[in-house]
């Protein structure tokens, strides 16, 4: 039985041809997709990288910080620049400078409250960004998507039209060229989307580790005791209890 040749017939249409026989607002549409899902990857790799950090950061918080002599001895055991290590600073700079013209009318509680939870806010503010850039390109992507299409379509039956030939060959090819708009637009806004939501999830423990390392330095600037830690327990327990460096002695 002999070998049958099998014709390859090449696809004239896709999105090389899309590029090459699209007018200026084809291509941009198609260029603010590929910007959109460039930008939202970086933003994914970025957040994952910096929720990481804040992880293993406070995993060195209750290793090293809580077992230093001193809160400022323990402040030195972190790394400069590590977002816990700015909000202990803050909070023994605030418990040191309490007293003075601006200051002397607010209690030393409330003063180390509102600079402990300003330090807060700026890492809060630094894991939120980028993140509205991911749900906005969730939402708007899967319709720029769709302006592409449309915008294909009424080209391509403006061409069927002027040629006076309606037959599927015709039709299906430039309307299914079109169509590929619409699924870079759904390509683009599923990864986002669920980037989005993952992140989201991810800086809720984040920020609840955060929440509980400054309840327990607060509690060590004002009362020199960690709220629910071992030093909390009475002696008779045998728990050791870490030398705090009350507000008082930081004053000085």
């Amino acid at each position: 039985m002999e070998n049958q040749a099998t014709a390859v017939v090449e696809n004239p249409y896709g999105l090389s041809a899309l590029w090459a026989q699209g007018d200026f607002v084809a291509k941009g549409t198609l260029i603010i997709l590929v910007f959109m899902s460039l930008f939202s990857w970086y933003i994914i790799f970025t957040k994952i990288w910096d929720q990481r950090k804040l992880k293993q950061s406070a995993k060195l918080v209750e290793k090293n910080f809580w077992n230093a002599a001193t809160l400022k001895d323990g402040v030195e055991r972190l790394k400069k620049g590590d977002d816990f290590r700015n909000i202990a600073e803050d909070g023994l700079r605030a418990a040191s400078h309490h007293d003075g013209r601006l200051t002397d009318r607010i209690d030393l509680h409330e003063w180390i409250t509102m600079s402990l939870q300003r330090s807060v806010e700026q890492v809060h503010s630094k894991l939120q960004s980028g993140l509205a850039f991911l749900a906005t390109v969730g939402s708007t992507a899967p319709f720029v998507g769709l302006f592409g299409t449309v915008w294909g379509i009424y080209h391509a039956l403006i061409a069927i039209g002027l040629a006076g030939q309606a037959s599927i060959d015709k039709v299906a090819g430039p309307v299914g060229e079109a169509l590929i708009m619409t699924a870079i637009g759904l390509a683009v806004a599923v990864p986002a989307v669920l980037g989005y939501n993952w992140l989201i999830r991810r800086n809720k423990g984040v920020q609840d580790a955060l929440r509980n390392f400054t309840a327990d330095l607060h509690a060590y600037l004002v009362s020199g005791a960690r709220v629910g830690g071992p030093e909390s327990q009475p002696a008779s327990t045998g728990g050791a209890r870490p030398v705090a460096t009350p507000a008082a002695a930081a004053r000085k």
